[in-house]
């Protein structure tokens, strides 16, 4: 066998491969929507279909009219869209200061901030909920937005810290020179340079506080102030589950997100790597 039929015969051994991941990987996602599309009777019908036939979208009318997913939806999105600018503009700050400026203790806070990395973040719900409490803030946007802010800070800082050290000092030495000072550089030149790493903070961020669970169950006890997450999975009945409305309701939740990746999906790879690898 010659050296070009060997090659062939390894591309092709690659590309079937990856079809079978692909398959493997969309396939659950497929059946959510084939089912989300069927009648409540034929939703997990035996043996499952991979084209659906009778298609209707009463799951979807259903699940944004009468289960109210417009109400949980525009919780969601005002309490992610907070937590996400709140979340950047901290992260992106204390990162600049750890990083340009010197004075003591600077080791120190980073090497504590890095640390909370390696706790799992389940073990903080009960000190979480106890501070809320304090504070008068459980069961509040406040509390919550504030919860997810205070969270995302370590990692997201650590992914700004890698992009500002590695801006040459002569950069921010001719701002001075030419009358600026530490915040002109700040907002002017270094986040324009780090743009690659904001727009990946934000993409992770909106994504991370959009499907946060947990903590949205644990801390809004009022149905009316209930998140996306936690309004889908009290669709889930104790004898009975309409999977199909589920499904659907599970849909609608993704849009977002989809929309999102499909915008700066180009920054998410560039941004890690440039970013955090440098960190």
């Amino acid at each position: 066998m010659g050296l070009r039929n060997r090659n062939i015969i390894t591309k092709s051994l690659r590309y079937i491969v990856l079809i079978v991941f692909a398959v493997i990987t969309i396939l659950p996602f497929w059946n959510m929507i084939v089912v989300s599309l069927k009648p409540f009777q034929f939703a997990m019908s035996y043996p499952p279909q991979i084209v659906p036939t009778d298609l209707t979208f009463a799951n979807y009318k259903e699940a944004w009219v009468t289960g109210s997913f417009g109400h949980y939806f525009k919780n969601s999105f005002l309490i992610t869209v907070a937590a996400t600018i709140g979340g950047t503009l901290v992260a992106c700050m204390l990162a600049f200061a750890l990083s340009r400026y010197r004075f003591p203790g600077r080791r120190i806070i980073f090497g504590l901030f890095i640390g909370t990395m390696m706790i799992p973040g389940i073990t903080f719900i009960i000190p979480q909920y106890l501070l809320l409490k304090n504070l008068h803030l459980l069961n509040t946007y406040t509390g919550l937005t504030l919860l997810y802010i205070a969270g995302s800070i370590p990692f997201h800082m650590f992914l700004y810290k890698g992009f500002f050290d590695d801006i040459p000092k002569e950069l921010e030495e001719a701002v001075i020179i030419d009358g600026g000072n530490r915040w002109t550089f700040f907002s002017r030149v270094a986040i324009h340079i780090s743009l690659p790493a904001v727009a990946t903070s934000v993409i992770m961020l909106f994504n991370g506080n959009w499907g946060e669970f947990l903590g949205a169950l644990t801390f809004m006890s009022d149905p009316e102030k209930w998140t996306l997450p936690v309004a889908i999975r009290m669709l889930q009945g104790a004898h009975t589950t309409e999977y199909g409305l589920i499904f659907a309701a599970s849909i609608i939740s993704m849009l977002p997100i989809i929309i999102l990746f499909l915008t700066f999906q180009r920054f998410i790879i560039k941004g890690i790597a440039a970013g955090a690898v440098k960190g």
